[in-house]
Order: structure tokens, then sequence, then C-alpha cells
């Protein structure tokens, strides 16, 4: 198995929220030979979203995870159920795509979100859900203006009325801080991501699916119609496979993948319980979902239990000096927007990896001159709602079936390699250099 990042990178967090409020469930390591019609690699949102639907249709599901299922991203991340999963803005989708794929697109942003919010009730899947959609908060004034004048287009886009809020009437909103203005899309909701997870893995264990921990793909070949997938203790047979590894992919699991995205860190701390009085002396006291206008984005949320979470983007590297000097700046950044609780204790400090793609648009679709693979990936940081929902839209494709909601056909277009090869992380630094400056 070979992987860009520093060994530490692919460890289960030692210290992390989520795992606190909802322990992963142990699944058994496969052993011996199995046979299925599908195997699943990667036990995360895509995964079991895949699993799931399969399962509904009648087909016999392995899922198996190299930790346990929900260690990678779908147990690090923010917990942001909302629009996004594409780097590309809508006037750069409509130049590259066409308008009318523009428009499934941002159709399927939302089917997103609503399929997410439908598994929850269906399923009965208690994740802790708060937030009237997502606020975004305007880090200068010029990017407010920005935002004012995408309003009204994004909310005809996206039918619903966004909530303009001028910067002198952030506080009593609830949402007083170091920004300039916010606009509220009444769109997604706030969850917790380890719960939402555990649900997902109790629905798909219920229809009969078969999920495995501790056991890695080490090696995926292909003989006449059927798979075979080698684990170190077991072998899985199956007539098709689904990769859903996402930024925690293998360069060579299967050699396909080599170079076809690139994993990026992003990294979370959680507050103690913050008192009301504390809230109220820094004038938030709001539980939506923010994120500001840097494109080295903080997002950032208050939960119901009074901690507050804040995460930012931006490490290159997963060593020991790496990790401590991104604690200090995600602690500098997080005291210059919050002054006010610049002496409430940070109980919870993890990194994870999200991905991204060449194309700045996620892939789902099957894997070309590899019949009976497919892969889904590249959600930029939003696969909460989109890693689900096309998880779910993937196994339409492995039953053959018409797509059971929209689904831009650019989707299914095979991922192109970056350059550089292993060493392609290097790309990143320059990058972030150049949004350092541009969100000064």
């Amino acid at each position: 198995m070979r992987r860009i990042y520093e060994p530490e990178a692919y460890r289960t967090p030692a210290i992390c929220w989520w795992r606190d409020t909802a322990p992963p469930a142990t699944q058994p390591t496969l052993e011996g030979d199995h046979r299925t019609e599908v195997a699943i690699i990667g036990g995360g949102f895509t995964g079991l979203n895949a699993a799931i639907a399969l399962a509904a249709a009648g087909v016999e599901t392995i899922v198996i995870d190299a930790e346990q299922p929900g260690w990678g991203a779908s147990g690090r991340n923010g917990g942001f159920c909302c629009l996004g999963g594409s780097k590309l803005g809508s006037t750069l989708l409509a130049h590259r795509f066409g308008n009318d794929q523009r428009m499934e697109w941002h159709r399927a942003e939302r089917a997103a979100v609503d399929h997410v919010d439908a598994l929850l009730s269906d399923n009965r899947i208690d994740a802790d859900r708060h937030s009237n959609g997502e606020t975004l908060l305007a880090h200068t004034p010029k990017a407010m203006q920005e935002i004012l004048s995408s309003t009204s287009e994004n909310g005809a886009i996206y039918g619903a009325a966004p909530d303009v809020i001028p910067a002198e009437d952030l506080r009593q909103h609830g949402l007083g801080g170091n920004f300039h203005g916010a606009v509220t899309l009444p769109i997604g909701f706030a969850l917790n991501p380890a719960k939402y997870h555990a649900g997902l893995a109790r629905t798909a264990q219920a229809r009969g699916v078969r999920l495995f921990g501790q056991t890695p793909a080490v090696s995926i070949t292909q003989s006449g119609r059927t798979w075979r997938i080698a684990t170190p203790t077991g072998t899985i047979t199956a007539g098709k496979v689904i990769l859903a590894t996402n930024g925690y992919s293998s360069e060579d699991i299967p050699d396909w993948l080599r170079a076809r995205y690139i994993p990026v860190q992003s990294t979370i701390i959680v507050t103690r319980p913050i008192t009301e009085s504390e809230q109220l002396r820094q004038g938030w006291t709001s539980l939506q979902m923010c994120y500001d206008s840097r494109i080295l984005l903080h997002y950032f949320r208050l939960m119901p239990n009074g901690r507050f979470l804040f995460g930012m983007r931006g490490g290159l590297r997963a060593t020991a000096g790496a990790e401590a000097a991104l604690a200090r700046k995600i602690r500098a950044d997080f005291h210059r927007l919050f002054p006010e609780w610049r002496d409430v204790d940070i109980t919870h400090e993890w990194s994870g990896l999200l991905c991204l793609m060449r194309s700045l648009t996620p892939f789902a679709g099957p894997v070309p001159d590899h019949p009976g693979l497919f892969a889904a990936m590249g959600y930029h940081g939003n696969g909460v709602a989109m890693g689900s929902y096309l998880g779910a839209q993937l196994a339409d494709i492995v039953l053959g079936r018409k797509q059971s909601g929209p689904f831009p056909v650019f989707l299914s277009s095979p991922p192109a390699r970056f350059p550089l090869g292993s060493m392609r992380r290097l790309l990143l630094a320059p990058a972030y250099t150049a949004a350092t400056l541009f969100d000064r």
C-alpha cells in the first residue's frame, strides 16, 4: 500500500471529540475466502451509502476498511451537511460544461443535502442535527461586497431566500466576531458525523451488508469477469468492486488511482463547554454552522452542548514539527476571530485528509478499462452531503439503472492525473502562499 503522506496522517486520531460522543463499533476482521456480488473498499459515508442502496436492491455486498469503518474523513470532519463538493464556481461550471450541466450540478447539491436528511429521518438516526442552513461571514469589507453581488443569483439557483446580515447587526444574530457582514442560505444543517456514520453502519448491517474492519486491501486483480481482493487474512471474490477511499486512497490499490487525487489536510479544535456569560461576552450565541470568505477558509460552529468547533485548511505535512506548527496557527486564528475566548480551554484537536481532483469536480463512475470496477471520490471538503449522495448514485451506476437523482454527466468523466506523481503535494505550497496573500 503506497500513500503520499507521512504514516501519522493515516493513524486513527488519539483525541477526537466525535469518538468521545459515539465510540465506533468494532467490526470483525475478514478471515478466509469470501464471495459476494459487490465488494466495497472503504467504510465511510460513500461506501456505506453505496452498500445501503445496493442492499435495498437485493444485492449481496461486503464492505472492508483498512482500519475500523469511519476512522478516516467520515469520522474526522466538521459535520457540515451543506451545499458543495466542487471547487468550481457557478460561472466556471457554465463555461466549462454548459449552462444545463451547471444547473444539474446545483440540483445535485440540493439533492445531496435532502438525501442525508431523508436517511436520518427514515432510519431514525439521532445525529444531534442543528443549524438552519449555512452562514458565510465576510472577513473583509471587500469580501462582503462580493458576497452581496452574488446573493440574489445564489438564491435563485437554489430556490431559497438568502438572509443578508449587515456588520452592525451580527451581534444581535448571535454572530459576534471580527467579521464584516454575513449571508445565510437556509439549506443544510450541522450534525455529529460519528453518530451519522454509526447510524449508517447499523442500517447497512440490518439490510444484510457484511462489514469488516482492520481489513486493508493489499491487492486487487481481475480474472475474467470477477475481481479478487486480497487482504492480510483472507480474500474476496466479487463480480464488481467499488473504490470509496477518497483522500485515504493508496497509489496502487489499484494502480489506476496513482496521482489522480491530492489529499489535503484540515485541522479541527474543540473547546470545553463555553458558558452562557462567555458566549454573551463574545456576542456569539448562535448554533449556525459558519465559514468565512477566505480561500484558506475557517469553518466553525457552536454545538448544542456549548462546545465550540473551529477548523481550518492549510497543512502540508503530518510530521511532529508540522503538527506543532499547525496547532499554533489554528489557535492564533481562533483567538484573532474570537478574542473574548482567548482563555477558553481547548480539549480536543485532530487533523484529517480531504480530497482534491485536478478537474476540481468530484468523480463517480466506472473506472476506464477496468470492467466491473467503480469509484467515487473528490468532494473538496464537502463530503458529508455529496459523498453520501454520490455513494448512493454510484450504486445506480453499478446496477445499470437510471440515476435516482440529479447527476451531471461530467461527474463520470475519468479524472486526469496531477503532475509530479508522488511528489504532487509540492503543488500545494505555492497555492497556499498565494491564497494567504489574497486572503489579507
